[in-house]
């Protein structure tokens, strides 16, 4: 039987730990076969992102279109995708077959750097959400959806269920941003709602875990996965990779990365 495959839509993070580099060893690794579409490259590291090029939306679109009609896909998650112009060509490249999809709204770096443009957002709604079998917005990102802040777990439920309401697509909420364990909470349209728990790791200080958890959502559905049983293996898959996290010295002090071997 053949490998399944998943598509990654994402910037190239040149340091490997986030976006299209970091989603390619989550399937790896989740015995997926990867493919990318890459959506802009920046130029990043933990804790700084110093410069963003877009690739053209018309070769985004390309990318994509070729690697659905020579690859047997099975999933497609997206990440940064940084503009309305891309958002809307991702958009006429999956309409034809809509393989199942996740999508990561990106819209700030772990830095702080803002990675999406205002009116982006827009398009996410209308025009990837319909797509969509789950979005997986971090706090800061699920208030800006919803229009109000979300800063505990009473509040994500509610955010949850609107945003459900509204989009007709689950949503799962990730909980990093709250003290204590980490918790994120999925939601779905037939009314589920399940928390997902994990000990929050001490003095661990890195990028890419959101972009890992919805590439490790998606190797899930590719490999036939239910919802919630993706979700629940992708949780555990990234507590695994923040806990073996990879550390190097440098005149800076120290960087760190997650550690996508961590099985």
């Amino acid at each position: 039987m053949p490998i399944p495959a998943a598509l990654s839509i994402a910037g190239s993070d040149s340091s490997a730990g986030a976006g299209a580099q970091a989603d390619l060893k989550t399937f790896t690794a989740l015995g997926v076969y990867g493919l990318t579409a890459v959506t802009c490259v920046v130029a990043e590291v933990p804790g700084k992102v110093s410069a963003i090029a877009p690739v053209p939306p018309e070769v985004v679109g390309e990318q994509i279109r070729l690697c659905l009609a020579a690859f047997p896909v099975m999933a497609v998650k997206t990440g940064m995708l940084h503009s309305a112009a891309v958002v809307e060509a991702v958009r006429a490249a999956l309409e034809p077959s809509r393989p199942l999809l996740v999508v990561d709204p990106v819209m700030v770096a772990t830095s702080g750097a803002p990675l999406l443009e205002p009116e982006a957002v827009a398009a996410y709604k209308d025009l990837l959400f319909p797509l969509a079998a789950l979005v997986t917005p971090n706090l800061p990102e699920a208030a800006a959806l919803w229009g109000a802040p979300v800063g505990d777990l009473e509040a994500m439920r509610r955010a949850g269920r609107d945003l459900c309401a509204r989009h007709g697509c689950a949503f799962l909420l990730k909980g990093g941003h709250l003290a204590g364990e980490a918790a994120d909470l999925l939601v779905t349209p037939e009314g589920e709602e399940r928390v997902f728990r994990a000990p929050r790791i001490a003095d661990v200080s890195t990028h890419g875990t959101g972009c890992t958890l919805s590439a490790a959502i998606a190797a899930g559905l590719a490999s036939g996965k239910p919802l919630a049983d993706a979700v629940a293996c992708a949780k555990a898959f990234v507590t695994r990779a923040i806990a073996g996290s990879f550390r190097w010295k440098n005149p800076r002090g120290e960087t760190q990365a997650l550690n996508h071997q961590a099985l």
